[in-house]
């Protein structure tokens, strides 16, 4: 009997590698975790909210400055499998950013099924083309831009990075200076055979046109490709797939997998300055 994708039988065998929310102990833990932080950091951390960059109501950003002038900057992707959760629900990421001196621009998009992916990387695109474009009137440099995400954002950071600027945005062709993606998806056909396909609607084209692995191009921005050591084979073989595909065209791109954590904790680190993907980022963005 032919298998449904690679080493998989049944839904239910990537489904397990593919809900990371099956194996935790307090499935609500993490979103408990997130809104804790994004409450913190809008009661403490000065921010503009709901900056349209878009044409449609779901288009718009939350700009966290920085404490000091011609910042550099970092846009950060939230995940949610492109059908859930909304860029407020992940203001935490700039706890650890700004207390190291970098901006946050944390995107807001339209979900699935009311868009398609191709619509939800267009406007991610569009995000970082109108950050790049105008950060420096909240005091950002638009010339140490980085870009990531985490889960779904994650592969929508990827296509970001893999954007041709050039061509499409009228910008430099290697416009931006890091990419931190966090447990991605960046070949989406498993994901056809899963839970999620009745929301997020995977055929054929989209699948072929939004897998950022068989669509990587030469890029010069550093990247790090990183994944949490308690997430399933899938998140890493995604992850480790990903990275190899890149190094082959050359591309700077390190991978690590975080010891001890899982799809959700993984991200952490942006809340705490101290980091070392805080430090990573700081260090790529300022170099």
């Amino acid at each position: 009997m032919p298998k449904l994708y690679r080493d998989f039988d049944t839904q239910a065998q990537i489904d397990a590698q593919y809900n990371p929310s099956i194996a935790l102990p307090d499935p609500a833990a993490p979103g408990k975790h997130f809104a804790a932080q994004a409450e913190k950091a809008r009661s403490t951390l000065k921010h503009y909210a709901g900056i349209p960059f878009g044409p449609t109501v779901h288009e718009t950003l939350d700009i966290f400055p920085a404490d000091v002038p011609n910042a550099p900057v970092f846009v950060f992707i939230h995940g949610g499998y492109w059908r859930a959760f909304q860029s407020k629900d992940f203001h935490g990421v700039a706890l650890g950013l700004h207390a190291s001196g970098i901006t946050t621009v944390v995107v807001n998009y339209a979900l699935a099924p009311f868009v398609t992916i191709d619509e939800i990387t267009r406007q991610c695109r569009a995000a970082v083309a109108w950050t790049l474009r105008n950060i420096q009137n909240y005091g950002g440099d638009p010339t140490r831009v980085g870009v990531g995400g985490h889960s779904a954002g994650g592969h929508l950071g990827a296509m970001c990075l893999q954007t041709a600027w050039d061509t499409d945005y009228s910008l430099p062709r290697d416009p931006l200076k890091a990419g931190l993606l966090f447990s991605g998806l960046y070949e989406l056909e498993p994901l056809r055979y899963s839970y999620l396909q009745p929301m997020i609607q995977l055929d054929d084209g989209v699948i072929r046109r939004q897998s950022p692995t068989p669509n990587l191009r030469a890029c010069p921005t550093p990247t790090w490709v990183i994944w949490g050591g308690q997430e399933s084979g899938e998140f890493a073989r995604q992850s480790t797939g990903y990275r190899d595909a890149a190094v082959a065209l050359g591309n700077p791109v390190e991978l690590s997998a975080i010891d001890g954590a899982d799809h959700f904790t993984v991200i952490h680190g942006l809340e705490d300055t101290h980091s070392p993907v805080c430090r990573w980022l700081h260090q790529k963005l300022t170099a």
